[in-house]
């Protein structure tokens, strides 16, 4: 049973950073198509970024050139570096994973319980 976790999320300031860590288990993340959502109150759940075996790496617009994704083959983590935080980046994030590519475009199999990040002008 493949389970995430997430952890790194806080409170910021403008212009501030946090890293953002999905930990697997039941599961190697070289093999798993992986990715960070986020869904903010009044909004719809959004991918943001995410990660395929063999390091393909896609970001949505609004957060291309301030947020990196990454992973941790040995820790079997997956990384979210987000960098000049602004309050509309403020939301609850989740890591996602699926064991194949297409489970993971119609909706992936395994899901964190999320984490909140909070950015305050």
């Amino acid at each position: 049973q493949v389970q995430l976790a997430e952890s790194g999320g806080g409170s910021v300031q403008t212009g501030g950073s946090l890293r953002l860590s999905c930990v697997v288990s039941g599961d190697s993340i070289s093999r798993l198509y992986m990715g960070w959502f986020r869904q903010s109150p009044g909004k719809e759940r959004e991918l943001i970024s995410r990660i395929y075996p063999g390091d393909d790496t896609w970001y949505t617009g609004s957060v291309r050139g301030r947020f990196t994704i990454s992973q941790d083959h040995a820790k079997n983590t997956m990384f979210l570096q987000m960098n000049s935080l602004e309050p509309e980046d403020t939301a609850t994030y989740t890591c996602a994973a699926d064991s194949s590519h297409v489970g993971w475009l119609t909706g992936a199999a395994h899901w964190g319980p999320g984490t909140q990040v909070t950015v305050s002008s």
